[in-house]
């Protein structure tokens, strides 16, 4: 079981890596003007003919099954393809990255509410103590231990859609532990795929007829070539994966390490030095690892 767990925590440490940098890209993509939906359409778009000749057979032949679960697995497609990718890059288009990843902290609080009020998991004192931690280590972080920073941040509408898209990602974590799966794991990413996507459609023809079109550029290919294969594919695999192993509740947490991982990426890219309000965040984002994976003997 303990083996089992560590490939677990792999998964979702990668995971949780290769979203960290989709918020950098997602800025990028805001400052190149990038249309956030038209970038996400593509992004699922391709993401879905990669995987294609790997599922196709397998759907086909469990079409039935998944006909039959269709309000299910079209709840799960919207949560993630639809709306929370949709909503991340267009709040970047707005907000600032420190607001973005600011959200992602309250992710495992949402997905232990809901998870509750579902009936999928229950909540135990040690997730409720990690979680506490992650945060205020998360805090720590991206407010430079300024508690000015944190009370003069202006909210605009690209943090109140962020808050949606938040609770659209706690909502599909939710879910996906709620139901086993009678697909193989590529197979029920595609499926995911394939019901977000359907809905991305007129978002996308909406926005082109509003006038915002993408530039066939280098800039736009690179960024393409990033979403798809790393935050679109990879880091739901791997979400999936380890979901599927240890839970909802206990795999919430990691997502606490996406603003980690932003902030050494900032320092990577912009010479950010490594300060020491850095460590004390990180210490206490991975004691809320630690706290939120221990079970109550006996519970």
């Amino acid at each position: 079981m303990t083996n089992k767990n560590n490939v677990a925590y792999i998964f979702l440490f990668l995971a949780t890596l290769f979203w960290s940098g989709n918020f950098l890209v997602g800025k990028f993509a805001s400052e190149y003007q990038i249309p956030p939906f038209s970038l996400n359409f593509y992004r699922w778009l391709f993401a879905w003919l990669i995987l294609a000749p790997f599922t196709i057979q397998e759907i086909l032949r469990k079409r039935k099954y998944i006909l039959e679960n269709y309000k299910y697995y079209m709840v799960l497609g919207i949560t993630s393809v639809t709306i929370f990718n949709s909503i991340v890059y267009y709040s970047l288009n707005f907000t600032q990255v420190i607001s973005g990843v600011l959200m992602i902290s309250t992710i495992p609080v949402m997905i232990i509410f809901i998870s509750s009020i579902l009936k999928i998991e229950k909540t135990n004192t040690f997730q409720i103590l990690g979680v506490t931690c992650s945060f205020i280590g998360v805090v720590l972080i991206i407010t430079k231990a300024n508690l000015g920073i944190l009370i003069n941040l202006d909210f605009n509408k690209g943090d109140i859609t962020m808050v949606f898209g938040m609770l659209s990602w706690a909502t599909y974590s939710a879910l996906l532990k709620k139901k086993k799966h009678e697909l193989s794991q590529l197979g029920l990413l595609e499926v995911v795929i394939s019901f977000g996507f359907i809905f991305l459609i007129p978002i996308y023809f909406i926005e082109y007829q509003a006038g915002y079109r993408i530039v066939l550029n280098q800039n736009f290919f690179m960024i393409l070539f990033y979403v798809v294969l790393l935050p679109g594919l990879a880091s739901f695999i791997f979400w999936i994966k380890g979901v599927s192993i240890i839970g909802a509740n206990r795999a919430g947490i990691f997502l606490s390490l996406i603003p980690l991982f932003s902030t050494i990426l900032a320092m990577i890219f912009f010479n950010e030095k490594f300060l020491f309000f850095h460590f004390i965040g990180s210490v206490l984002i991975i004691l809320g690892l630690f706290l939120s994976n221990k079970k109550i003997k006996n519970a």
